[in-house]
């Protein structure tokens, strides 16, 4: 029996709230395959970013178990953390958060810095990741100077920079136009296709149908959603 890529058992997350404890995630359990498109799908106050932030390991459970590619995560120091974050997950966010005085170039070599490749080396990997997005010809604009579609391509090859080996999105069409927003998810399927794994977060029915398989989060508890043919 092979080992899940991605598993969690029982995880419930609190947090102290004026005078009480406030029960954000109840006993979500979560097995993920290598190589899967999946969709957490819940609508606002669902648990989604708390969940959300326990996966890219940027908080930890009150209680229960994460494995991530065989590892225990909650027996990982700081560094280990930061270098799984820095890695091994490419994170995607809703407003891109992309560095206003640096070009699409710099922002994408960020992670790379971080990573101590080589300033020859990382600006090559850059430009062939926005290459693969399709923006070579937008390597020295400013995000500013793109539009919102050309900015959230720029955060996509960001992530994928150190080639992680999840990407994890967080409502990644939630600021663009349904036209761009089909163009970004054309591109989500075309690296899921090349053996990306792909948790993608949102409250959209819509957006969510692209994962191949989706699960909904509802009160912080989670089911196994039923997948509508197109």
């Amino acid at each position: 029996m092979t080992t899940p890529f991605f598993q969690m058992t029982d995880i419930n997350k609190s947090y102290w709230m004026g005078d009480e404890w406030q029960q954000v995630l109840r006993n979500v359990s979560l097995t993920i395959e290598k190589g899967e498109f999946l969709s957490i799908l819940g609508p606002s106050g669902s648990g989604k970013s708390t969940l959300m932030n326990i996966i890219g390991c940027l908080d930890t459970p009150t209680k229960g178990e994460y494995i991530l590619d065989g590892r225990r995560v909650d027996d990982l120091d700081e560094d280990q953390l930061s270098a799984i974050r820095n890695k091994e997950i490419g994170f995607i966010f809703q407003s891109f958060q992309l560095l206003k005085r640096q070009n699409a170039l710099s922002n994408v070599e960020l992670p790379l810095i971080y990573a101590g490749m080589g300033q020859q080396q990382r600006r090559e990997r850059a430009e062939e990741m926005l290459c693969r997005v399709g923006l070579s010809e937008k390597l020295y604009h400013m995000p500013n100077q793109l539009s919102g579609g050309q900015q959230q391509r720029v955060a996509i090859a960001r992530a994928l920079a150190t080639n992680p080996a999840i990407l994890l999105a967080d409502e990644p069409t939630g600021a663009l136009d349904q036209k761009t927003g089909k163009q970004v998810m054309e591109l989500f399927h075309a690296l899921n296709n090349e053996g990306h794994t792909i948790i993608m977060i949102t409250h959209d029915v819509s957006i969510a149908a692209h994962a191949s398989r989706i699960v909904r989060l509802l009160d912080g508890e989670l089911s196994e959603g039923v997948k509508e043919d197109a």
